[in-house]
Parts: C-alpha cells; sequence; structure tokens
C-alpha cells in the first residue's frame, strides 16, 4: 500500500525539516517488508483568501484534487481519535489486508480543515489534546509511521 503525506504549508529547511525527513527514509526503507510504500510529501502553499472559510474550501479542494481514485484518507485534527502507537499500526495493516492501494495522511492549514473533508475522510485523528505546530506534527507522523512499520514487522524498536 502506498502511503503518502498532503500538508497545507511549506517545511522551511532546519532541524524539524531534517528530523521529519530521517523518519520518512527509515520509513520508506523498511515499509516494503510489511507492503507500505512512501510516496511522498504533497505541500501546497496555504490559501490567501480573505477568510477562514474560504481558505479552507480551497485548501481542501487542492487535497482532494491530489488523492488517487479510491485512497483512503486519514485526517489529523485535534477533535479526532486518539490511537496508541500499536492501534494506529493496526489501523493501517488493516487497510493493507484490505487491499486498499493508497493512503494519504493529511495535515491541513492553520485555520484547520474544511467540513466537506470529514464526510470525505476515512479516519480522523489526533496526536493527543493539545494542539501543536505544524511542523511539530509533520515530525511526529514521520515518526508514527515508521514506528508502525516496526511494530507490523516485530522490530524490537517500539519497546511498551
Amino acid at each position: 500500500m502506498r502511503v503518502g503525506l498532503f500538508a497545507v504549508g511549506r517545511l522551511k529547511s532546519g532541524p524539524e525539516k531534517d528530523l521529519a525527513a530521517r523518519y520518512f527514509d527509515r520509513f520508506a526503507k523498511a515499509g516494503p517488508a510489511v507492503g507500505l510504500e512512501f510516496t511522498r510529501v504533497a505541500e501546497v502553499a496555504e490559501s490567501r483568501a480573505s477568510n477562514a472559510e474560504t481558505r479552507k474550501r480551497e485548501e481542501a479542494a487542492l487535497l482532494l484534487k491530489s488523492l488517487a481514485d479510491g485512497s483512503i484518507l486519514i485526517l489529523l485534527d485535534e477533535r479526532g481519535k486518539g490511537l496508541d502507537s500499536e492501534a494506529f499500526a493496526n489501523l493501517l495493516g488493516s487497510y493493507r489486508d484490505q487491499g486498499k492501494r493508497d493512503l494519504t495522511i493529511a495535515i491541513g492549514g492553520a485555520d484547520g480543515l474544511d467540513p466537506s473533508l470529514y464526510d470525505r475522510a476515512d479516519a480522523t485523528l489526533c496526536l493527543g489534546k493539545m494542539t501543536w505546530p505544524h511542523q511539530l506534527v509533520r515530525t511526529l507522523i514521520a515518526e508514527q509511521l515508521y514506528r508502525a512499520v516496526t511494530i507490523l514487522s516485530g522490530h524490537p524498536y517500539h519497546r511498551v
């Protein structure tokens, strides 16, 4: 199953980008052994519209345009369901085992996600109840993707 990330906003050079890249690289190298292939991080610029609703709608249109037909869509949202690492790994494994070909994890812009995306999403998850800067969210999800691969493969990286 091909796994990609869609992010509103561009990550500037620096330690956050380097750390996220390190975990995406680990995921890309370890994932194929368990049937998960890292495709890409699709970054789009934040909308310049004058109001939040229009910005969210424009960003949602870019996300929907980037999705492959039949792609699983997981939204990251502070109001989403909280999963531990093993449950997240099992969710990815479940989609893979159902024969799903593509999965996209989406990080919205500063204004959040357009309401229409929640209807399209297969899951809405949170990385905790706190609000996180987008740079850290990207790093956190990259690490969790790598951790999911290690859980699914029985690698000792994940210790409880």
